[in-house]
């Protein structure tokens, strides 16, 4: 089963399963990790936003333009920031490495 790694706001690691077909967002809730999702999933916040890793960036879909309205309400914008709901794990994803930004 493909993995992913959290990296929380404290800076620890958490390597986790994370099944195909399920985004960062639904793996952080199965796994305990603080990340909020208030909208569930349906794109009408930011509350999911993370940090991509450098080197995983240039492998996930480019972000739709609703994606990219939600982000610019995010707190600690980056340029690998991401919404967690719109990322999807599958097989080439195996290892990605995300980042929770600070909170403000």
């Amino acid at each position: 089963m493909p993995s992913m790694t959290f990296i929380e706001r404290d800076g620890k690691e958490r390597r986790v399963e994370a099944p195909v077909g399920l985004s960062v967002l639904e793996i952080a809730h199965r796994h305990g990790v603080d990340l909020e999702g208030a909208c569930e999933g349906s794109l009408a916040c930011a509350t999911c936003h993370v940090v991509v890793d450098p080197a995983w960036a240039p492998k996930l879909a480019v972000p739709t333009e609703d994606e990219e309205d939600m982000l610019d309400l995010a707190f600690g914008l980056q340029k690998t920031s991401r919404l967690g709901c719109q990322i999807v794990i599958g097989d080439a994803l195996d290892g990605l490495v995300v980042r929770l930004p600070k909170t403000g």
